[in-house]
């Protein structure tokens, strides 16, 4: 900056002032005064007289010009050494501020005085630095329009601001009108503004950044989504492809084994007309009165129904299957480290309970959760709490203070249904996450009663739903035989009072991320029982 400084002090040495820029082939006339032999050569050439355009000083006779061979080399080496670039830059150009102060072409003014009411480039701002009297002057950035600087009451710089009436104003404002107002300095009030704004700006930035990357994952997750329906599409449409082959080669089969067996029966029945109308012919033209002895005819039994109800029957059962699957959902999801939605058809929800069945599983007690009031028999598949102890060996997965148990199988990724008959008062059935604490009588132990689980409490002949230690009273008829239907995929988990028809009692809606296992509970209550039915698909 200094050198630059100091460079922009010799600029007016160099400079000619007719063209106010750099010298080019410099000549020096008697004054002593440098100008562009091109310039000097036109400015005598359009005028009668002959003088100086810088000093004014007149010649009798046009001087005869020499080029200043020194100056001229002394400009090629500044040259060199980015006197041109320089030049760009001090000089005042479109958009800046001049310098009040410089005659012929103007330096680019590097700040502006608002006590001095102008604009000065850095050789003239230096008085500024120097002289005791300016150095308390007020200096800002260049300004083009100094007045609006200045309090139009008072004429004074505008110093401070106004937050109460959120306005820059003056001192003398300051101790008048606006007398009593909340006001800080103009500075203050600026970095304050220039702070908000900064965290504005970084604000936007960052929102504006998310939304770029919320756009590109979306693209991304569309084009995956394409590709994802693609494939599935492609799979679904080979699928029905073999299947449509596979029932137009069964019916052509099946019609070509009709039309053969009624070609040898048609073979047959031929044969024996053809025997018929020969014993006719034979009985009308006898000579004799004697009836022909009866020979043995020919046998045969018309077979005019082809009909299969086995084979109508198996039609019957695809015709039904296939108007299932026309009935099935799209189901979207997202597995975890997947961000593309995976699509998967899901078959419609049963209407019946032998549709539940169909989705029946078979569960068996784990010994190892059971806690050491319970009692497990049949198998493992009913519970009963006798109030007595039962000498199960340490287990890390035993419940060691609430009376529960778990299932040994863990349920994932499909859809399950399993019946449980109840004895007794104050039971839990639910299902729960291997998670779910074993240890201890806290809350995070109980079924239902932690985000790990989910129950229907059967207490006084009502029922309680309960999930994260929510409860709701369900108003249902009661039923000793429950219902439990899953489906894992859809984030469903439904409780139903069987009997001679299925009863809606709760249906839970979340979204599952881990197996499950089923599991039951006990509370207060002595000799009570759960156990788990025996079913069968066609238990119904």
């Amino acid at each position: 900056m200094m050198a630059e400084a100091h460079l922009s002090g010799l600029q007016d040495e160099f400079t000619c002032s007719v063209c106010l820029d750099t010298l080019t082939d410099p000549v020096t006339i008697p004054c002593g005064h440098n100008f562009c032999l091109k310039c000097i050569t036109d400015c005598w050439d359009q005028s009668q007289e002959f003088f100086c355009p810088q000093c004014r000083e007149n010649f009798r006779t046009k001087p005869a010009l020499r080029r200043n061979t020194l100056l001229n080399e002394v400009i090629k080496k500044l040259k060199n050494t980015g006197l041109s670039s320089l030049s760009s830059k001090i000089y005042a150009g479109p958009g800046d501020v001049g310098c009040d102060f410089c005659t012929g072409k103007k330096f680019r003014a590097v700040k502006s005085c608002l006590t001095c009411l102008a604009s000065f480039c850095q050789p003239h701002l230096q008085s500024h630095y120097e002289i005791a009297a300016w150095k308390g002057h007020k200096l800002t950035d260049p300004e083009r329009n100094l007045k609006d600087k200045l309090c139009e009451k008072h004429q004074k710089s505008l110093e401070m601001f106004c937050r109460t009436d959120k306005t820059c104003i003056c001192m003398m404002c300051g101790m008048t009108e606006h007398d009593g107002h909340e006001k800080v300095e103009l500075k203050t009030e600026r970095e304050g503004k220039q702070k908000q704004l900064g965290a504005t700006l970084r604000g936007i930035r960052r929102k504006l950044e998310e939304k770029e990357k919320k756009l590109k994952e979306t693209r991304r997750t569309a084009e995956e989504m394409k590709l994802s329906v693609e494939r599935m599409m492609g799979k679904h449409e080979k699928s029905f492809t073999a299947l449509i082959r596979c029932i137009e080669e069964a019916h052509k089969k099946l019609a070509e084994r009709i039309r053969d067996q009624e070609k040898r029966e048609m073979e047959k029945a031929e044969g024996v007309m053809e025997q018929l109308e020969k014993e006719i012919k034979e009985l009308k033209f006898s000579s004799c009165c004697v009836l022909p002895a009866d020979g043995d005819s020919l046998s045969f039994t018309v077979t005019a129904d082809f009909s299969s109800e086995d084979l109508l029957k198996e039609l019957s059962g695809l015709k039904k299957s296939l108007e299932k699957i026309s009935q099935w959902d799209i189901m979207t999801r997202t597995s975890p480290g997947c961000e593309a939605p995976i699509f998967t058809l899901r078959p419609p929800a049963p209407q019946n309970r032998e549709d539940f069945l169909q989705y029946f599983c078979p569960l068996t007690l784990d010994i190892n959760t059971a806690n050491r009031d319970l009692r497990l028999s049949d198998g493992n598949k009913k519970v009963t709490r006798k109030g007595t102890w039962t000498r199960y060996p340490d287990h890390p997965d035993r419940f060691d203070y609430w009376a529960q148990v778990l299932c040994r199988e863990a349920l994932t990724g499909t859809r399950c249904y399993w019946e449980v008959k109840c004895s007794g008062d104050f039971m839990r059935i639910g299902i729960a996450y291997k998670g779910l604490s074993r240890k201890g009588r806290s809350l995070e132990c109980i079924l239902g009663r932690n985000d790990k689980s989910w129950s229907l409490q059967c207490s006084h002949s009502q029922y309680f739903v309960c999930h994260n230690n929510k409860e709701n009273v369900i108003s249902a008829p009661y039923s000793p035989r429950i219902g439990v239907y899953l489906d894992w995929p859809a984030g469903s988990l439904s409780f139903y009072g069987v009997s001679h028809t299925m009863t809606l009692l709760h249906r839970f809606n979340t979204s599952f991320t881990e197996p499950l296992y089923p599991g039951f509970g006990f509370y207060l209550g002595l000799n009570c029982s759960v156990t788990i039915s025996h079913l069968t698909p066609c238990d119904h």
